[in-house]
C-alpha cells in the first residue's frame, strides 16, 4: 500500500507541475504574445474597414447596370472581382437572375455585381462567345475566369435558390465563401440534418433504450 500511495503522490505532483507550467505559459501569452495578436487583429479589422469603404466608393454593394463595353472594361480595371450578368430585357429568366444578384451584391461587398444588355455590347459578347441568355461572366484580376451559362449548373430549374447561385459563383473564386465548395448547399444541409438526427437518436437510445442485464 505504501508503494501505491507513493506512486499516486508522484503522479499528483507531476500533474500539478504540468498545470503550473501551462498557467505560466498562458500568463506569458497574456502579457506579451496576446497583446501582439490583439494589435494584429485590430490592424486587420481597420484594413478591412478601409477596403470596404473603397469598394463602396466604386459601386460595390449594389447591383447596377452598365452602359456598354467601355464601362465593362473600366469596371474590371477597378475591381478585382466582378460578376457580370449578360442579359436581354425580354428574357424572363434574366429577371430571375436579377433577383438573386441583388441579394448577393449586398452580401458580398468584396465583389462588383453588374448587368450588361448584350445588344449594347456586340463586340464583347462575340469575343466572349456568349450565345445563351442569361450568362454570368465571372472576372478575377481583370481576366474572365468562368461562365455560368443558363441554369444548367443551378439545378436546371427556374426556382433555384440564392444559395446555389452563391455556391456556384464561389467555385470560381469570384466571391469570398465560408462553406464547403465541394458540396452544394442543399446537400450540405441534408448531411447536417442527418448528423443532428443521428446524434438525437443515439442520445435517445442511451437515455431510454439501453439494454438492462440486471436480471
Amino acid at each position: 500500500m505504501a508503494n501505491v500511495d507513493q506512486l499516486l503522490q508522484h503522479v499528483a505532483q507531476n500533474v500539478e507541475r504540468q498545470i503550473d507550467s501551462e498557467i505560466e505559459r498562458l500568463d506569458a501569452l497574456e502579457s506579451g504574445d496576446l497583446e501582439a495578436i490583439r494589435q494584429q487583429r485590430i490592424a486587420e479589422m481597420k484594413l478591412r474597414a478601409k477596403q470596404k469603404q473603397e469598394w463602396l466608393a466604386i459601386g460595390h454593394g449594389e447591383y447596377t447596370e452598365i452602359d456598354g463595353e467601355k464601362e465593362f472594361f473600366a469596371v474590371c480595371n477597378k475591381s478585382q472581382n466582378v460578376v457580370c450578368h449578360f442579359y436581354k430585357s425580354d428574357s424572363p429568366r434574366c429577371k430571375i437572375v436579377d433577383m438573386h444578384l441583388k441579394i448577393l451584391a449586398k452580401k458580398h461587398i468584396e465583389t462588383r455585381f453588374v448587368k450588361l444588355d448584350v445588344e449594347r455590347a456586340p463586340f464583347l459578347t462575340g469575343r466572349l462567345k456568349i450565345r445563351v441568355i442569361p450568362t454570368l461572366g465571372l472576372v478575377k484580376d481583370n481576366k474572365t475566369k468562368d461562365f455560368i451559362v443558363g441554369f444548367t449548373d443551378l439545378g436546371n430549374r427556374d426556382d433555384f435558390s440564392t444559395d446555389i447561385l452563391e455556391w456556384r459563383i464561389a467555385r470560381s473564386e469570384a466571391i469570398e465563401y465560408s462553406g464547403d465548395l465541394l458540396v452544394p448547399p442543399s446537400e450540405a444541409k441534408k448531411q447536417k440534418s442527418l448528423h443532428i438526427q443521428s446524434k438525437k437518436t443515439i442520445r435517445g437510445r442511451d437515455e431510454s433504450d439501453s439494454d438492462d442485464f440486471s436480471d
